[in-house]
């Protein structure tokens, strides 16, 4: 496939080593210029362009940015993209530790769905919860004991089994985990958040998760 990646930190440099081993075609962007990413380029074999570029022709984009980060993307940041190609976001809204006061995800509205909204395209959360490490080192084959799973949100349909077979691809049990409006399931704060749960577990984490926005993971606290 080819993929494009906006952001090359943690998540997304991770994404770009693991799908280049996948032998999947990758142009990765970060909020500078191509040439930033000399290294990691040289290092996978990716193609590093500006983040306005990385969605053109892709069968799969992948937002993995600051959640304070992404009003500051171009209008129509994906629209290049294939029809029909799937948009995964792996954000988190860290309003303490980083990105201060989101107002709308502060009066409600789900961190995912305040990211859809913002670049005009549905999406898939996913690789939210998972620590990069892990990510790169722990995949294993289908079947295999002890294999993560890693929860998905967005819509059924043909981008959701794409969605799933990527996350396979790369060693974990993909688990649905209902539409983006439950995608808070898995948002920081939730049971789920930051394990490495089977898929049983992870049904079962999903299940146990509250909508309330713990104090931790506020930026409105007493």
């Amino acid at each position: 496939m080819q993929i494009g990646i906006i952001g090359a930190g943690h998540i997304g440099g991770t994404l770009t080593r693991r799908l280049r081993e996948l032998g999947h075609d990758v142009r990765v962007s970060n909020s500078r210029a191509p040439e930033t990413l000399a290294d990691l380029e040289k290092e996978t074999g990716a193609t590093a362009v500006w983040a306005k570029d990385a969605a053109a022709d892709a069968d799969l984009v992948i937002v993995s940015i600051p959640q304070k980060n992404v009003p500051d993307l171009a209008d129509g940041i994906v629209d290049a993209r294939k029809p029909g190609a799937p948009v995964i976001e792996t954000n988190n809204y860290y309003p303490q530790q980083r990105d201060g006061e989101i107002a709308a995800i502060e009066d409600g509205q789900v961190e995912s769905a305040w990211v859809a909204e913002l670049i005009g395209a549905p999406v898939y959360k996913v690789f939210n919860g998972i620590f990069w490490k892990h990510l790169l080192e722990r995949g294993k084959p289908q079947g295999a004991p002890d294999r993560i799973a890693l929860p998905i949100a967005g819509e059924d349909g043909p981008g959701r089994a794409l969605v799933h077979d990527l996350v396979d691809q790369l060693g974990f049990d993909p688990v649905d985990a209902g539409p983006i409006s439950e995608s808070w399931r898995q948002q920081p704060g939730t049971p789920l958040y930051g394990k490495d749960f089977g898929a049983e577990r992870t049904r079962e984490a999903l299940a146990e998760a509250t909508p309330e926005r713990t104090s931790d993971w506020s930026a409105r606290t007493a």
